[in-house]
């Protein structure tokens, strides 16, 4: 499933929430060296209950913007969550 991701380094907390077709994640660490993206591949293992190596950054490695793609993974469970509401 490929997902559509903004990513806010620096937060205080760390956190997902739904953004428009996708999701916004906040992540502690900054954006220098790679390391916001390895943080945003770990949070999103957890999220989705997938292995780091299911979970990888297709487009947007030095954007805020980006689509990730997460194998093993029908649909967005925050979306439809916020959907069935």
């Amino acid at each position: 499933m490929k997902v559509q991701i903004r990513v806010v380094p620096k937060a205080s907390k760390v956190r997902v929430c739904s953004f428009n077709q996708g999701l916004k994640v906040y992540l502690n660490s900054p954006a220098a060296q790679g390391r916001a993206n390895k943080e945003l591949i770990e949070v999103l293992s957890v999220y989705y209950n997938r292995k780091k190596y299911n979970i990888s950054i297709i487009k947007g490695k030095k954007n805020r913007d980006k689509v990730v793609e997460v194998d093993g993974v029908e649909k967005n469970p925050l979306l439809s969550k916020a959907s069935s509401k």
